[in-house]
C-alpha cells in the first residue's frame, strides 16, 4: 500500500504551555516538526515508523490518519516528546536550549511552584461520544502491535491510569502498560512499588474492586507528569496545574467518580478485581528487552468509553534506549536528582545527567568540585539510592567538574583514566529493582526476588594527590567553546 506524507514547516509562535493535545500539535506543526502520514497499515507500519523516529535524536512527530481497516478519522500519533524543543514546549520553557541547560532551566522553574488543584467542570470535548454496556468496543481504535514479539496490541503506551487512594483520598496518575484483550477487557501491568499498584492493592486487601480511569490520548503535560517521580500523596493534576499556571479541568467520571481530563481524546472507566486475572505479556519494555514473560495480572472490565470526534491515540512504545521515553525523562529525572542532592546537603554539585542510553535509570553521572576527602564516595552512595535514581539502577559514576556529565564520551574517558578498578569501585547488593530487569535470573524472579546490585564508580582525580595528577592536554572548556563558535564554518 502506498503511503502519502505531508511535510509542514513554519516557526512556532511565542506561546505558553499548550492546553491539550490538539493545541500542542498545532504549535508543533508551526514549529515544522509534524509529519502527516495517510494510509499506513496498523501492523507493522505504525510500529516501524515509531521505532525509526524515536531512535533518531531530534526527529519529528508522526500523525497517522486513514489507517487501513479503521475509521479514516481515527488517528495515531507517535514520537511526541522525542525532541528537546518539544519537551521545552510542554514544560513552558525556552526553545533552543541544550539538554543539560534545559534540565537546569526546568529545575529553576519548579523551585517554589505551588500546586494548583484541578477544577471540576460538567462537560468537555471527551464527552462528544459516550458508549456504555454492550456497545463498548475498544477494537475500533487503531492499536498497533508495537514490537515483533509482543503478545498482542497494547493500547496503553502513551497513556496514564487515574486511581484514588482509598485510605487517604489523593489522586494518582501513573503510566503503566495496557494490553487490549477484546471489546471490553484490558490488562495492565504495574511494577512493585509504584503508586498505582499501591492503590490497587489497598482495594484488593479490603476485598473490593479497584476503580480505574484510563486516558489513552491526553495532554502531553499530563502524560509527562504521570511517567516521572511525583512525591507520594501529590496528585499529578496539581503538579500539571502548577507547571501551566492554571488548574486542569476535569469531569467527575459517571461510573467511578474519578476525575478525568475534560479535553482528553480517549478515556475509559471500569473496575479491576483480584478475582478476575488473565495472562499478560510479554511486552517489549524500556530496558530494550522482554524483561519478563507472561504472568497473570488483573484486568479492567470497561464499563464506559468516552472519546472525542476524530480521536487521537497516543503511542509511546518503549524501545531499546536511547528512545523517546529516555530523551524527555533524562531532562526531568536529572533535575530531580540534582534537587535531591541539594536537599541532602551535598556541596558543589556541578552537574547531573541520567543517561538516555540507560533508559535514564541504569547509568547516572554526577560531576562535582571536590571539597574534602570522601566527597566523591558520599555523592556516589546518596545518588545511587535517591528516589529518582534507585529504581532499576545499575551504574552510578562521579566525575570532576571539568567533565560534562551528559557527554558520554567525556564520562567514559574519565572512567578510563581517573579510576582504578581495584580501588575506585564500590558494590551495593540487594538494591531496588523490578521484574522487568533483564539481568535478574528467572529462578530469583520466580520467588519474588526483584533486587540487583549497583556499581558505584569514582572517576574523580584521587583526592590525596589530585594536585599532582597529570594535566589534560586540551584547552579549558570555555576556550574550546569559543573556538568552536569562531571556526564553526569548518564543520559545515
Amino acid at each position: 500500500m502506498a503511503l502519502t506524507e505531508t511535510r509542514i514547516t513554519g516557526i512556532a509562535p511565542n506561546v505558553g504551555v499548550p492546553d491539550g493535545l490538539r493545541e500542542w500539535l498545532r504549535v508543533v506543526e508551526q514549529m515544522g516538526q509534524l509529519r502527516n502520514i495517510s494510509g499506513a497499515a496498523k501492523d507493522p507500519e505504525i510500529g516501524e515508523v515509531a521505532d525509526l523516529l524515536q531512535h533518531e535524536a531530534q526527529s519529528p512527530v508522526a500523525l497517522f490518519d486513514k489507517v487501513l481497516g479503521h475509521s479514516p478519522n481515527f488517528r495515531v500519533v507517535v514520537n511526541t516528546l522525542g525532541h528537546t524543543d518539544r519537551v521545552a514546549l510542554t514544560l513552558g520553557l525556552p526553545l533552543g536550549l541544550g539538554k543539560v541547560a534545559l534540565s537546569e532551566a526546568w529545575r529553576q522553574k519548579i523551585k517554589g511552584l505551588e500546586f494548583i488543584p484541578p477544577r471540576y467542570v460538567k462537560d468537555g470535548p471527551v464527552m462528544e461520544n459516550v458508549v456504555r454496556g454492550d456497545a463498548i468496543d475498544m477494537t475500533i481504535f487503531p492499536t498497533p502491535k508495537w514490537h515483533p514479539l509482543d503478545v498482542g496490541p497494547y493500547i496503553g503506551t502513551g497513556s496514564f491510569d487515574v486511581t484514588r487512594d482509598p485510605d487517604e483520598g489523593w489522586i494518582n496518575l501513573g503510566t503503566y502498560r495496557v494490553m487490549l484483550y477484546d471489546r471490553n477487557t484490558l490488562g495492565y501491568y504495574i511494577s512493585p512499588g509504584k503508586h498505582g499498584r499501591m492503590h490497587r492493592q489497598k482495594y484488593f486487601e479490603r476485598g473490593e474492586r479497584c476503580p480505574v480511569a484510563m486516558v489513552f490520548g491526553g495532554d502531553p503535560l499530563h502524560f509527562m507528569a504521570s511517567s516521572i517521580e511525583i512525591p507520594y500523596g501529590v496528585s499529578e493534576y496539581e503538579w500539571a496545574g502548577a507547571v501551566r499556571g492554571a488548574p486542569v479541568e476535569v469531569i467527575e467520571g459517571p461510573v467511578t467518580g474519578l476525575p478525568i481530563p475534560a479535553n482528553a481524546e480517549i478515556v475509559v472507566e471500569g473496575f479491576a478485581s483480584v478475582e478476575d486475572m488473565r495472562p499478560e505479556g510479554p511486552f517489549g519494555e524500556w530496558t530494550g528487552y522482554y524483561g519478563s514473560g507472561s504472568r497473570k495480572e488483573p484486568v479492567l472490565k470497561v464499563e464506559a468509553l468516552y472519546y472525542r470526534n476524530d480521536p487521537i491515540l497516543v503511542g509511546v512504545p518503549p524501545a531499546q534506549p536511547p528512545d523517546e521515553i529516555s530523551r524527555y525523562r533524562a531532562v526531568l529525572r536529572s533535575a530531580l536528582l540534582r534537587d535531591e542532592l541539594d536537599r541532602f546537603g551535598i556541596p558543589d554539585v556541578a552537574g547531573v545527567w541520567q543517561h538516555e542510553v540507560g533508559g535514564t535509570r541504569l547509568f547516572t553521572v554526577v560531576s562535582i568540585k571536590q571539597r574534602y576527602p570522601g566527597h566523591a564516595r558520599q555523592v556516589l552512595h546518596l545518588a545511587s539510592q535517591s528516589r529518582s535514581a534507585a529504581y532499576v539502577g545499575r551504574y552510578t559514576v562521579v566525575v570532576d567538574e571539568d567533565i560534562d556529565p551528559a557527554d558520554l564520551e567525556e564520562v567514559m574517558w574519565a572512567v578510563c583514566t581517573r579510576s582504578d578498578p581495584a580501588t575506585s569501585i564500590d558494590i551495593v547488593n540487594r538494591a531496588w529493582s523490578s521484574p522487568l530487569d533483564p539481568i535478574i535470573p528467572p529462578e530469583r524472579k520466580d520467588i519474588g526476588d526483584y533486587t540487583s546490585s549497583r556499581a558505584l564508580i569514582d572517576a574523580c582525580r584521587p583526592w590525596e594527590w589530585r594536585d599532582k595528577f597529570p594535566p589534560v592536554n586540551v584547552p579549558p572548556r570555555e576556550v574550546r567553546e569559543e573556538a568552536r563558535r569562531r571556526w564553526a564554518h569548518l564543520l559545515d
